[in-house]
Protein backbone atom coordinates (compact mmCIF):
# COMPACT_ATOMS: atom_id res chain seq x y z
CA UNK A 1 0.00 0.00 0.00
CA UNK A 2 2.86 2.38 0.79
CA UNK A 3 4.34 1.77 -2.69
CA UNK A 4 0.95 2.36 -4.32
CA UNK A 5 0.49 5.69 -2.52
CA UNK A 6 4.01 6.82 -3.42
CA UNK A 7 3.53 5.89 -7.07
CA UNK A 8 0.13 7.59 -7.13
CA UNK A 9 1.71 10.82 -5.85
CA UNK A 10 4.35 10.49 -8.57
CA UNK A 11 1.63 10.20 -11.22
CA UNK A 12 -0.17 13.27 -9.87
CA UNK A 13 3.07 15.26 -9.90
CA UNK A 14 3.76 14.16 -13.46
CA UNK A 15 0.29 15.17 -14.59
CA UNK A 16 0.78 18.52 -12.90
CA UNK A 17 4.09 19.10 -14.69
CA UNK A 18 2.43 18.28 -18.02
CA UNK A 19 -0.49 20.63 -17.17
CA UNK A 20 -2.98 17.82 -17.73
CA UNK A 21 -4.87 18.88 -14.62
CA UNK A 22 -5.45 22.23 -16.35
CA UNK A 23 -6.06 21.64 -20.04
CA UNK A 24 -7.95 18.33 -19.86
CA UNK A 25 -10.79 19.71 -17.67
CA UNK A 26 -11.02 22.83 -19.84
CA UNK A 27 -11.30 20.74 -23.01
CA UNK A 28 -14.11 18.59 -21.62
CA UNK A 29 -15.96 21.60 -20.22
CA UNK A 30 -15.89 23.09 -23.73
CA UNK A 31 -17.09 19.78 -25.20
CA UNK A 32 -19.94 19.66 -22.70
CA UNK A 33 -20.83 23.25 -23.52
CA UNK A 34 -20.78 22.78 -27.29
CA UNK A 35 -23.64 20.32 -27.80
CA UNK A 36 -26.53 22.16 -26.07
CA UNK A 37 -25.51 25.54 -27.50
CA UNK A 38 -25.08 24.20 -31.04
CA UNK A 39 -28.38 22.33 -30.84
CA UNK A 40 -30.21 25.41 -29.60
CA UNK A 41 -28.75 27.89 -32.07
CA UNK A 42 -28.45 25.61 -35.12
CA UNK A 43 -31.76 26.79 -36.70
CA UNK A 44 -30.68 30.42 -36.25
CA UNK A 45 -27.28 29.69 -37.78
CA UNK A 46 -28.86 27.97 -40.78
CA UNK A 47 -31.37 30.79 -41.30
CA UNK A 48 -28.63 33.41 -41.18
CA UNK A 49 -26.54 31.51 -43.74
CA UNK A 50 -27.65 33.50 -46.77
CA UNK A 51 -27.55 31.79 -50.14
CA UNK A 52 -27.67 28.28 -48.69
CA UNK A 53 -30.02 26.30 -50.91
CA UNK A 54 -31.78 23.07 -50.19
CA UNK A 55 -32.10 23.71 -46.43
CA UNK A 56 -35.64 23.96 -45.09
CA UNK A 57 -36.41 24.58 -41.44
CA UNK A 58 -39.79 23.56 -40.10
CA UNK A 59 -40.96 26.37 -37.79
CA UNK A 60 -43.32 23.94 -36.05
CA UNK A 61 -40.56 21.46 -35.29
CA UNK A 62 -40.59 20.57 -31.61
CA UNK A 63 -37.59 21.40 -29.49
CA UNK A 64 -35.55 18.39 -28.40
CA UNK A 65 -35.85 17.27 -24.81
CA UNK A 66 -33.04 17.94 -22.37
CA UNK A 67 -32.35 14.20 -22.12
CA UNK A 68 -31.85 13.96 -25.88
CA UNK A 69 -29.39 16.85 -25.84
CA UNK A 70 -27.46 15.40 -22.90
CA UNK A 71 -27.38 12.01 -24.63
CA UNK A 72 -26.03 13.73 -27.75
CA UNK A 73 -23.24 15.18 -25.62
CA UNK A 74 -22.17 11.66 -24.68
CA UNK A 75 -22.55 10.35 -28.23
CA UNK A 76 -21.31 13.23 -30.35
CA UNK A 77 -18.75 14.86 -28.09
CA UNK A 78 -17.37 12.53 -25.40
CA UNK A 79 -17.57 9.31 -27.43
CA UNK A 80 -15.83 10.75 -30.48
CA UNK A 81 -13.56 13.73 -29.90
CA UNK A 82 -13.41 12.91 -26.17
CA UNK A 83 -12.04 9.41 -26.81
CA UNK A 84 -9.41 10.80 -29.18
CA UNK A 85 -8.31 13.36 -26.58
CA UNK A 86 -8.11 10.76 -23.79
CA UNK A 87 -6.14 8.36 -25.99
CA UNK A 88 -3.62 11.07 -26.88
CA UNK A 89 -3.37 12.24 -23.27
CA UNK A 90 -2.66 8.73 -21.93
CA UNK A 91 -0.79 7.11 -24.83
CA UNK A 92 2.58 7.42 -23.04
CA UNK A 93 1.28 6.37 -19.62
CA UNK A 94 3.66 3.37 -19.60
CA UNK A 95 5.56 3.67 -22.88
CA UNK A 96 7.24 6.89 -21.74
CA UNK A 97 8.71 5.26 -18.65
CA UNK A 98 9.83 2.22 -20.63
CA UNK A 99 11.65 4.50 -23.05
CA UNK A 100 13.49 6.59 -20.45
CA UNK A 101 14.30 3.66 -18.15
CA UNK A 102 12.09 4.81 -15.29
CA UNK A 103 10.07 1.58 -15.33
CA UNK A 104 13.21 -0.53 -14.91
CA UNK A 105 14.38 1.76 -12.10
CA UNK A 106 11.05 1.53 -10.25
CA UNK A 107 10.61 -2.23 -10.63
CA UNK A 108 14.11 -2.95 -9.32
CA UNK A 109 12.93 -1.45 -6.04
CA UNK A 110 10.58 -3.25 -3.62
CA UNK A 111 7.58 -2.36 -5.80
CA UNK A 112 5.15 -4.91 -7.20
CA UNK A 113 4.03 -4.78 -10.81
CA UNK A 114 0.40 -4.62 -9.67
CA UNK A 115 1.08 -1.53 -7.55
CA UNK A 116 2.86 0.09 -10.48
CA UNK A 117 0.05 -0.59 -12.95
CA UNK A 118 -2.82 0.11 -10.55
CA UNK A 119 -1.40 3.49 -9.58
CA UNK A 120 -1.22 4.55 -13.21
CA UNK A 121 -4.64 3.25 -14.23
CA UNK A 122 -6.48 4.46 -11.13
CA UNK A 123 -4.99 7.98 -11.11
CA UNK A 124 -5.58 8.51 -14.83
CA UNK A 125 -9.07 7.04 -14.50
CA UNK A 126 -9.92 9.40 -11.65
CA UNK A 127 -8.62 12.30 -13.71
CA UNK A 128 -10.72 11.20 -16.69
CA UNK A 129 -13.83 10.83 -14.51
CA UNK A 130 -13.34 14.33 -13.08
CA UNK A 131 -12.94 15.82 -16.58
CA UNK A 132 -16.01 13.98 -17.92
CA UNK A 133 -17.98 14.96 -14.83
CA UNK A 134 -17.16 18.66 -15.29
CA UNK A 135 -18.20 18.57 -18.94
CA UNK A 136 -21.29 16.52 -18.09
CA UNK A 137 -22.42 18.96 -15.38
CA UNK A 138 -21.96 21.93 -17.71
CA UNK A 139 -23.93 20.16 -20.44
CA UNK A 140 -26.62 19.20 -17.92
CA UNK A 141 -26.97 22.80 -16.75
CA UNK A 142 -27.21 24.28 -20.25
CA UNK A 143 -29.58 21.51 -21.39
CA UNK A 144 -31.87 22.30 -18.48
CA UNK A 145 -31.63 26.05 -19.14
CA UNK A 146 -32.11 25.96 -22.92
CA UNK A 147 -34.41 22.93 -23.19
CA UNK A 148 -35.94 20.84 -20.42
CA UNK A 149 -34.62 19.54 -17.11
CA UNK A 150 -33.40 15.96 -16.96
CA UNK A 151 -34.40 14.11 -13.76
CA UNK A 152 -31.34 13.94 -11.51
CA UNK A 153 -31.74 10.19 -10.97
CA UNK A 154 -31.55 9.55 -14.72
CA UNK A 155 -28.54 11.82 -15.10
CA UNK A 156 -26.65 10.13 -12.25
CA UNK A 157 -27.39 6.59 -13.43
CA UNK A 158 -26.34 7.50 -16.97
CA UNK A 159 -23.07 8.92 -15.66
CA UNK A 160 -22.39 5.77 -13.62
CA UNK A 161 -22.79 3.53 -16.68
CA UNK A 162 -20.65 5.86 -18.75
CA UNK A 163 -17.88 5.67 -16.14
CA UNK A 164 -17.77 1.89 -16.61
CA UNK A 165 -17.08 2.43 -20.31
CA UNK A 166 -14.51 5.07 -19.37
CA UNK A 167 -12.66 2.56 -17.17
CA UNK A 168 -12.35 0.23 -20.15
CA UNK A 169 -11.07 3.11 -22.33
CA UNK A 170 -8.28 4.07 -19.90
CA UNK A 171 -7.27 0.45 -19.25
CA UNK A 172 -7.18 -0.38 -22.97
CA UNK A 173 -4.96 2.60 -23.79
CA UNK A 174 -2.68 1.61 -20.88
CA UNK A 175 -2.45 -1.93 -22.27
CA UNK A 176 -1.51 -0.62 -25.72
CA UNK A 177 1.07 1.62 -24.05
CA UNK A 178 2.51 -1.49 -22.39
CA UNK A 179 2.74 -3.52 -25.59
CA UNK A 180 4.08 -0.97 -28.08
CA UNK A 181 6.90 1.57 -28.18
CA UNK A 182 5.59 4.18 -30.63
CA UNK A 183 3.27 6.79 -29.02
CA UNK A 184 1.69 7.58 -32.40
CA UNK A 185 0.91 3.90 -33.04
CA UNK A 186 -0.45 3.49 -29.51
CA UNK A 187 -2.81 6.43 -30.01
CA UNK A 188 -3.84 5.27 -33.49
CA UNK A 189 -4.67 1.68 -32.60
CA UNK A 190 -6.41 2.75 -29.38
CA UNK A 191 -8.59 5.30 -31.17
CA UNK A 192 -9.49 2.90 -33.99
CA UNK A 193 -10.41 -0.02 -31.70
CA UNK A 194 -12.36 2.12 -29.23
CA UNK A 195 -14.32 3.91 -31.96
CA UNK A 196 -15.12 0.57 -33.61
CA UNK A 197 -16.44 -0.66 -30.27
CA UNK A 198 -18.60 2.45 -29.94
CA UNK A 199 -19.95 2.38 -33.48
CA UNK A 200 -20.85 -1.32 -33.27
CA UNK A 201 -22.77 -0.86 -30.01
CA UNK A 202 -26.46 -1.48 -30.58
CA UNK A 203 -26.06 -3.66 -33.67
CA UNK A 204 -27.10 -6.91 -31.98
CA UNK A 205 -28.31 -7.77 -28.44
CA UNK A 206 -25.76 -10.58 -28.01
CA UNK A 207 -22.93 -8.36 -29.20
CA UNK A 208 -24.07 -5.63 -26.82
CA UNK A 209 -23.61 -7.89 -23.81
CA UNK A 210 -19.89 -8.37 -24.52
CA UNK A 211 -19.19 -4.95 -26.03
CA UNK A 212 -17.85 -2.54 -23.37
CA UNK A 213 -19.09 0.44 -25.39
CA UNK A 214 -22.65 -0.75 -24.77
CA UNK A 215 -22.32 0.86 -21.34
CA UNK A 216 -22.20 4.22 -23.13
CA UNK A 217 -25.23 3.19 -25.18
CA UNK A 218 -26.98 2.25 -21.93
CA UNK A 219 -26.21 5.72 -20.57
CA UNK A 220 -27.80 7.42 -23.56
CA UNK A 221 -30.83 5.12 -23.38
CA UNK A 222 -31.33 5.99 -19.72
CA UNK A 223 -31.21 9.70 -20.53
CA UNK A 224 -33.70 9.39 -23.37
CA UNK A 225 -36.14 6.85 -21.93
CA UNK A 226 -35.53 6.88 -18.19
CA UNK A 227 -35.45 3.07 -18.14
CA UNK A 228 -32.64 0.76 -17.02
CA UNK A 229 -32.59 -2.44 -19.07
CA UNK A 230 -32.34 -5.79 -17.30
CA UNK A 231 -29.22 -6.73 -19.29
CA UNK A 232 -27.33 -3.53 -18.42
CA UNK A 233 -25.90 -5.11 -15.27
CA UNK A 234 -24.60 -8.11 -17.22
CA UNK A 235 -22.72 -5.79 -19.57
CA UNK A 236 -21.17 -4.00 -16.57
CA UNK A 237 -19.92 -7.30 -15.13
CA UNK A 238 -18.51 -8.41 -18.50
CA UNK A 239 -16.73 -5.06 -18.92
CA UNK A 240 -15.19 -5.26 -15.44
CA UNK A 241 -13.99 -8.79 -16.19
CA UNK A 242 -12.40 -7.55 -19.42
CA UNK A 243 -10.67 -4.79 -17.46
CA UNK A 244 -9.34 -7.35 -14.97
CA UNK A 245 -8.16 -9.56 -17.84
CA UNK A 246 -6.30 -6.64 -19.45
CA UNK A 247 -4.58 -5.79 -16.17
CA UNK A 248 -3.50 -9.41 -15.70
CA UNK A 249 -2.21 -9.46 -19.29
CA UNK A 250 -0.17 -6.31 -18.67
CA UNK A 251 1.28 -7.78 -15.47
CA UNK A 252 2.28 -10.97 -17.28
CA UNK A 253 3.82 -9.03 -20.19
CA UNK A 254 5.90 -6.78 -17.92
CA UNK A 255 7.01 -9.75 -15.78
CA UNK A 256 8.20 -11.68 -18.84
CA UNK A 257 10.00 -8.70 -20.34
CA UNK A 258 11.71 -8.15 -16.94
CA UNK A 259 12.01 -4.38 -17.26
Amino acid sequence: MHAFIALSKKEINQMTKEYKIVWLPIVFILLGLTQPIMTYYLPVILQSAGGVKGIMIDPNMAKPEGGEVLASTLNSQFDQLGIIILAVATMSIIQGEKANGMMAFILTRPVSISSYLNSKIIIHYIMAVICIALGYVVSYGYSAYLFTTVPMTQAVWAFVFYCVWLLFVITFVAMMSTFFTSPAFIALISIVVLLICRFTAGLHPILDVINPASNSLSATNILMTGEVGTWYGINVVVTLLLVLLMIMTMQSFIAKKKF
